[in-house]
């Protein structure tokens, strides 16, 4: 079977909640930042300002000097999870700061009445999800192991919109590359799919050609695109985009993997 290696930014199943807050892990050995990568290691020290700390402690600082604020990591990482408008963002906020709903409302220009409705919203959808939760926890308790035709890919992060085409278990998925590559490794594709299932197997494939948190320019994008696929190297390079599997500067100075 086709080894599927798992991404850090691919899911949040398996994410405590402290994990999403703090936005690192432990894994592979070593505490993990969920935004860029850097690993921490146990055993050394690591420096920050006057003073040394743990792999653990340090890995936690490093995500909110180099990512911001947990919260402000959360609402502005355009996650397909958080469902939130521009405006409930920005009140979360001014909740975060301590402001009050006097406040808040003088400076938003609302009523203290809507503000305290908004927070009241805010809460009971916090309930909601932790009921679901629970229940969810509980159901995969009694459910056996998935085989392989039933076990679901994860939806990459930057996914724009989740819907059918992300339904694919990992025997589709293993199919699909078979049929759309002449060789995995290296990948060498034969033709793009028209089929939007088949389409987003062989994007995930080849994203995974690209290291997270690392730049590249346009023509290194273009050189390892065309490697895997010479005949239309620029179609696979928008589709990859589109998408959600890179990311991009406007002007297409610099390109990154979008996690």
């Amino acid at each position: 079977m086709i080894n599927e290696v798992r991404e850090i930014s691919e899911s949040i199943e398996n994410r405590s909640i402290e994990t999403i807050q703090t936005g690192v892990q432990f894994e592979d050995g070593a505490w993990v930042c969920l935004t860029c990568g850097e690993r921490f290691e146990p055993g050394e020290v690591y420096p920050f300002g006057t003073r040394f700390f743990d792999a653990e402690k340090a890995a936690k600082i490093h995500a909110e000097q180099a990512h911001g604020s947990a919260l402000d990591r959360l609402l502005d990482g355009d996650s397909k999870y958080v469902s939130l408008t521009d405006n409930q963002k920005h009140l979360m906020r001014l909740l975060a700061e301590g402001h009050s709903d006097a406040e808040i409302a003088k400076m938003t220009g609302t009523a203290s009445a809507t503000v305290r409705r908004q927070r009241f919203a805010f809460r009971e959808k916090a309930k909601q999800a932790k009921m679901y939760l629970a229940m969810y926890n509980l159901m995969m308790e009694g459910k056996k192991s998935d085989t392989p035709a039933e076990t679901l890919l994860p939806v990459h992060e930057g996914a724009r919109m989740v819907d059918d085409r992300y339904v694919i278990t990992e025997e589709e998925n293993e199919r699909f590359l078979k049929n759309a590559f002449s060789s995995l490794d290296p990948p060498r594709l034969r033709a793009l799919p028209v089929r939007e299932k088949r389409k987003v197997a062989v994007l995930r494939l080849v994203a995974r050609q690209f290291q997270p948190g690392v730049n590249y320019t346009e023509r290194q994008v273009n050189d390892l695109l065309r490697q895997i696929f010479p005949g239309d190297f620029v179609t696979l390079r928008r589709y990859l985009i589109e998408y959600g599997y890179l990311d991009r500067e406007v002007d297409g100075s610099r390109y990154w993997l979008n996690t």
